[in-house]
């Protein structure tokens, strides 16, 4: 009996530790709000990236696209540069509007969240800022490990009457830098639709924001449903200097279209 007691009361000091570890509310969104600061530059961002697509029985495709962003009124540009017959393509978020364009059919037609960038793996959100907090309610999944890693789990649902391309995300967070080190996103039915992986992270001083940007030059995605299919995002230079002002139009989208 003694001994018994002894299990059960040991039992209990692990459960309760175990509860105690989790994260409340305040604590939990704090943590995304930490995540999606880091991310952010609060101020204008221009950026150098390739992607790396392979799709099965396709041959291999290289993409080059000049990423613009802006924090005030979370504006994105993402052009392509080549290969030559992608040249002029591109997207414009404005007003939380995505909108694509096609110098070949001269017109822009509007698209949603779960939009594949020119028929990548990839999504909106992996070129724009960090706004978890603002998108997401998180819950927290406790401590693991990720390899080598210690990493705080959290489990994120979209708020109501927010757009996005993903209701429910799974989150990886490195405990000791508080780097997302691996994501996980579902479709509203519970099926596994991507997971990516953040192999490193750099950071930058900005200006703007008077304090360091971080920023994953290497994002690994990979399709959940056609399993053979992924897409590697590489960010090859940062530019946090101030941008033009007009930049962020459909006149000049397609000034540089021409």
């Amino acid at each position: 009996m003694h001994q018994l007691a002894r299990s059960l009361a040991l039992l209990g000091l692990l459960l309760g530790s175990s509860a105690q570890a989790l994260m409340n509310q305040d604590q939990l969104l704090q943590l995304l709000k930490t995540l999606d600061d880091r991310q952010q530059n609060n101020g204008d961002y221009r950026a150098l990236v390739y992607l790396e697509q392979k799709e099965k029985d396709q041959t291999d495709v290289i993409r080059e696209a000049i990423v613009y962003r802006r924090s005030e009124d979370q504006r994105l540009i993402i052009l392509f540069t080549k290969p030559k017959s992608e040249q002029g393509k591109g997207y414009l978020r404005v007003d939380k509007n995505l909108w694509s364009y096609d110098p070949n059919v001269g017109k822009w037609e509007r698209r949603t969240e779960r939009e594949r960038i020119a028929g990548t793996d990839s999504r909106r959100a992996d070129f724009d800022e960090s706004r978890l907090a603002e998108e997401y309610d998180p819950s927290d999944d406790g401590d693991d490990k990720l390899g080598s890693y210690n990493v705080h789990r959290l489990t994120l649902k979209v708020k109501p009457n927010v757009d996005v391309a993903f209701p429910v995300v799974k989150l990886w967070v490195d405990t000791a830098t508080n780097n997302v080190l691996k994501r996980q996103e579902f479709a509203l039915s519970g099926r596994l639709m991507r997971t990516l992986y953040y192999p490193r992270w750099q950071k930058q001083f900005s200006e703007s924001k008077k304090g360091d940007f971080w920023y994953p030059p290497e994002i690994r995605i990979y399709d959940e449903v056609e399993k053979a299919n992924s897409t590697i995002v590489l960010i090859k230079t940062v530019d946090l200097r101030s941008l033009e002002t007009n930049i962020f139009t459909k006149a000049w989208f397609e000034s540089k279209s021409r």
